[in-house]
């Protein structure tokens, strides 16, 4: 895959980090994620690929733009055939109160490379490279906790968990707090959680709970790039998402890790912070019309981690002002 793919997705997510951002704080968290769509969207629009869209906002009935099944990209004769996973603003509630760790995401693969992942729940671990290899969705948690522990060389004091806020949880909590590790609480974006355990200046040494099982594939193509740990079952709440996930050829009994989740090497994951946190900084406004953003940029095929720090003269953007 054209590595210079790679630069082109960074744009994209910054658009849509650039139009989100200013909705920081302002408690509409549904505006910020349709600007978050609408420059995004608008961006594809430019990037050479023959795309169709396999984790997106939802079906054609329910999502206007990045809906799944929607083709996308300045599609040409030579243009390359991949799948797209996108999550313009994960983080919305984050957004929405003003809190850290928000993020624009964009992930691609050849075409029929990423599974196609209905919107139901998934029950995740991730961890970085180092405990890759130990982790076991079917086991306790305790039994995870002390095999990443040893795997990290750490004493399980100083091992952090990082997990939706959720009521879903207080089972995973208690078992977390029994073992004797620490535990970061977060309100949504798991997304970004799961990336953390592959950094170790961010503390974070394992992501645990029920999510999104969309951002679940999103986390498996970042840390395929990152050579993370990922495991993940279906966990539908209700007949209707048995259906969908049978439909769309899904497994309730399985076990996904990342080679399922992500079927090739040709990755390539972007994400642009849209409010600052541990692993990103967020859209900063400036003086004279500009804007910065920072966004990380993940290519498999070459193993290369790289942050893209951008100043934007938005008013030499004649496309951003369609978007205001």
């Amino acid at each position: 895959m054209d590595r210079n793919l790679a630069l082109n997705l960074a744009r994209v997510t910054e658009a849509a980090a650039l139009q989100a951002a200013r909705y920081y704080g302002r408690g509409d968290k549904n505006a910020a994620d349709q600007a978050a769509v609408d420059g995004m969207r608008r961006m594809f629009d430019t990037v050479d690929i023959d795309g169709v869209v396999v984790i997106g906002e939802g079906e054609m009935d329910e999502a206007p733009m990045l809906y799944i099944g929607e083709e996308i990209g300045k599609k040409t004769e030579n243009s390359v055939k991949v799948d797209i996973a996108v999550d313009p603003l994960d983080g919305t509630t984050s957004i929405a109160k003003g809190r850290p760790d928000a993020i624009s995401v964009v992930a691609i693969a050849p075409r029929g490379a990423l599974l196609h992942a209905p919107d139901t729940y998934m029950d995740k671990i991730a961890v970085g490279p180092k405990a890759k290899d130990v982790i076991d969705i079917n086991k306790s948690v305790k039994e995870n906790l002390e095999a990443v522990r040893k795997a990290l060389g750490k004493n399980m004091s100083e091992v952090t968990v990082v997990l939706l806020d959720r009521e879903r949880h207080e089972g995973i909590v208690k078992e977390i707090r029994e073992a004797g590790a620490r535990i970061k609480m977060i309100s949504d974006g798991d997304v970004l959680a799961a990336i953390e355990t592959c950094f170790e200046s961010t503390g974070i040494d394992m992501m645990l709970g029920i999510g999104g099982a969309p951002e679940g594939v999103l986390a498996a193509c970042a840390l395929k790039c990152l050579d993370g740990g990922f495991q993940a079952k279906l966990k539908p709440v209700d007949e209707e998402q048995k259906r969908r996930i049978l439909e769309m050829g899904g497994d309730l009994n399985k076990v996904y890790d990342i080679d399922d989740l992500v079927k090739a090497d040709e990755v390539v994951f972007a994400a642009t912070g849209v409010s600052s946190g541990g692993l990103l900084n967020g859209v900063v406004y400036g003086p004279n019309n500009t804007a910065k953003t920072q966004t990380l940029v993940l290519r498999n095929e070459s193993g290369t981690i790289r942050y893209i720090d951008a100043i934007h003269r938005l008013d030499k953007k004649p496309e951003y002002a369609k978007w205001k």
